[in-house]
Protein backbone atom coordinates (compact mmCIF):
# COMPACT_ATOMS: atom_id res chain seq x y z
CA UNK A 1 0.00 0.00 0.00
CA UNK A 2 2.82 2.40 0.91
CA UNK A 3 4.56 1.68 -2.39
CA UNK A 4 1.53 2.88 -4.40
CA UNK A 5 1.41 6.16 -2.48
CA UNK A 6 5.12 6.77 -3.05
CA UNK A 7 4.75 6.03 -6.77
CA UNK A 8 1.77 8.39 -7.00
CA UNK A 9 3.68 11.17 -5.26
CA UNK A 10 6.71 10.67 -7.54
CA UNK A 11 4.44 10.70 -10.59
CA UNK A 12 2.87 13.98 -9.44
CA UNK A 13 6.33 15.50 -8.88
CA UNK A 14 7.46 14.46 -12.37
CA UNK A 15 4.31 15.94 -13.93
CA UNK A 16 4.79 19.17 -11.95
CA UNK A 17 8.41 19.49 -13.11
CA UNK A 18 7.40 18.80 -16.74
CA UNK A 19 4.69 21.47 -16.53
CA UNK A 20 7.21 23.93 -15.05
CA UNK A 21 9.62 23.28 -17.95
CA UNK A 22 6.84 23.79 -20.51
CA UNK A 23 5.82 27.05 -18.85
CA UNK A 24 9.44 28.23 -18.79
CA UNK A 25 9.93 27.27 -22.44
CA UNK A 26 6.77 29.04 -23.57
CA UNK A 27 7.45 32.19 -21.55
CA UNK A 28 11.06 32.60 -22.76
CA UNK A 29 10.49 31.95 -26.48
CA UNK A 30 8.75 34.31 -28.84
CA UNK A 31 6.28 31.93 -30.42
CA UNK A 32 3.60 34.52 -31.18
CA UNK A 33 3.63 36.50 -34.41
CA UNK A 34 4.48 40.19 -34.36
CA UNK A 35 1.51 42.48 -34.94
CA UNK A 36 2.12 45.21 -37.48
CA UNK A 37 1.96 46.02 -41.16
CA UNK A 38 2.46 43.45 -43.90
CA UNK A 39 5.10 43.33 -46.61
CA UNK A 40 5.92 40.69 -49.22
CA UNK A 41 9.20 39.50 -50.69
CA UNK A 42 9.95 37.05 -53.49
CA UNK A 43 12.93 34.68 -53.40
CA UNK A 44 14.28 31.98 -55.71
CA UNK A 45 15.05 29.68 -52.73
CA UNK A 46 13.72 30.01 -49.19
CA UNK A 47 15.70 27.09 -47.77
CA UNK A 48 13.16 25.77 -45.27
CA UNK A 49 12.04 29.14 -43.89
CA UNK A 50 8.98 28.49 -41.72
CA UNK A 51 5.87 30.45 -40.82
CA UNK A 52 6.57 32.15 -37.48
CA UNK A 53 10.28 32.65 -38.19
CA UNK A 54 11.83 35.93 -37.05
CA UNK A 55 12.40 39.01 -39.17
CA UNK A 56 15.44 40.86 -37.84
CA UNK A 57 17.42 44.03 -38.36
CA UNK A 58 20.95 43.90 -36.93
CA UNK A 59 19.99 40.98 -34.69
CA UNK A 60 16.86 42.64 -33.23
CA UNK A 61 13.52 40.96 -33.94
CA UNK A 62 11.21 43.46 -35.65
CA UNK A 63 8.69 41.10 -37.21
CA UNK A 64 7.77 37.58 -38.18
CA UNK A 65 6.99 35.48 -41.22
CA UNK A 66 3.21 35.11 -41.44
CA UNK A 67 2.90 33.11 -44.66
CA UNK A 68 4.94 31.53 -47.41
CA UNK A 69 3.45 30.44 -50.69
CA UNK A 70 4.32 29.58 -54.25
CA UNK A 71 3.11 31.97 -56.93
CA UNK A 72 1.00 29.75 -59.25
CA UNK A 73 1.97 31.67 -62.40
CA UNK A 74 5.76 31.93 -62.24
CA UNK A 75 6.41 29.36 -59.44
CA UNK A 76 8.44 31.79 -57.32
CA UNK A 77 8.22 31.52 -53.52
CA UNK A 78 6.54 34.53 -51.95
CA UNK A 79 6.99 35.32 -48.26
CA UNK A 80 4.57 37.56 -46.33
CA UNK A 81 6.08 39.41 -43.39
CA UNK A 82 4.55 41.28 -40.47
CA UNK A 83 6.69 44.25 -39.36
CA UNK A 84 6.22 46.25 -36.14
CA UNK A 85 4.34 49.48 -36.81
CA UNK A 86 7.07 51.69 -35.31
CA UNK A 87 9.70 50.29 -37.73
CA UNK A 88 9.73 52.24 -40.98
CA UNK A 89 11.75 50.59 -43.75
CA UNK A 90 13.34 52.52 -46.63
CA UNK A 91 12.13 51.48 -50.09
CA UNK A 92 15.60 50.13 -51.01
CA UNK A 93 15.67 47.66 -48.11
CA UNK A 94 17.16 44.25 -48.95
CA UNK A 95 15.67 41.01 -47.54
CA UNK A 96 18.06 38.09 -47.00
CA UNK A 97 17.25 34.62 -45.69
CA UNK A 98 19.78 33.84 -42.98
CA UNK A 99 20.67 30.79 -40.95
CA UNK A 100 21.21 30.73 -37.18
CA UNK A 101 23.99 28.16 -37.52
CA UNK A 102 24.49 24.63 -38.77
CA UNK A 103 21.52 23.26 -36.84
CA UNK A 104 19.65 26.53 -36.27
CA UNK A 105 16.48 27.73 -37.90
CA UNK A 106 16.10 30.21 -40.72
CA UNK A 107 15.10 33.85 -40.40
CA UNK A 108 14.69 36.90 -42.63
CA UNK A 109 17.37 39.54 -42.19
CA UNK A 110 16.51 43.03 -43.39
CA UNK A 111 19.25 45.39 -44.50
CA UNK A 112 17.72 48.89 -44.58
CA UNK A 113 18.85 51.13 -47.42
CA UNK A 114 19.36 54.89 -47.62
CA UNK A 115 16.22 55.92 -49.52
CA UNK A 116 14.10 58.77 -48.19
CA UNK A 117 10.96 56.93 -49.35
CA UNK A 118 9.52 54.21 -47.13
CA UNK A 119 7.76 50.92 -47.88
CA UNK A 120 4.02 51.22 -47.40
CA UNK A 121 1.80 48.61 -45.71
CA UNK A 122 1.03 45.90 -48.25
CA UNK A 123 4.14 46.83 -50.24
CA UNK A 124 6.81 44.61 -51.70
CA UNK A 125 10.51 44.39 -50.87
CA UNK A 126 12.01 44.51 -54.36
CA UNK A 127 15.58 43.54 -53.51
CA UNK A 128 16.13 40.05 -52.10
CA UNK A 129 19.03 37.64 -51.69
CA UNK A 130 18.29 33.92 -51.77
CA UNK A 131 19.16 31.39 -49.11
CA UNK A 132 22.66 29.98 -49.50
CA UNK A 133 22.90 26.44 -48.20
CA UNK A 134 26.03 24.98 -46.68
CA UNK A 135 26.53 22.95 -49.87
CA UNK A 136 26.38 26.10 -51.99
CA UNK A 137 28.96 27.85 -49.80
CA UNK A 138 31.35 24.87 -49.76
CA UNK A 139 31.00 24.58 -53.55
CA UNK A 140 31.97 28.23 -54.01
CA UNK A 141 35.01 27.81 -51.75
CA UNK A 142 36.16 24.74 -53.67
CA UNK A 143 35.58 26.50 -57.01
CA UNK A 144 37.65 29.53 -55.99
CA UNK A 145 40.36 27.39 -54.39
CA UNK A 146 40.78 25.23 -57.50
CA UNK A 147 40.42 27.93 -60.15
CA UNK A 148 43.56 28.66 -62.17
CA UNK A 149 44.76 32.23 -61.48
CA UNK A 150 46.99 32.16 -64.59
CA UNK A 151 43.95 31.71 -66.85
CA UNK A 152 43.23 35.42 -66.69
CA UNK A 153 39.63 34.98 -65.52
CA UNK A 154 38.65 32.81 -68.50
Amino acid sequence: MGKNIAESIMGAVVLFIAAAFLFLFYSTTQIQTVEGYELTAEFEKIGGLQTGSDVRINGITVGSVINRSLDPEDLIPTVRLSIQNEVKLPSDTVAVIGNEGILGGKYVRLKPGQSKKFLQPGGKIAKTEDFKSLEDQVGRIIFFATSDPSAGGK
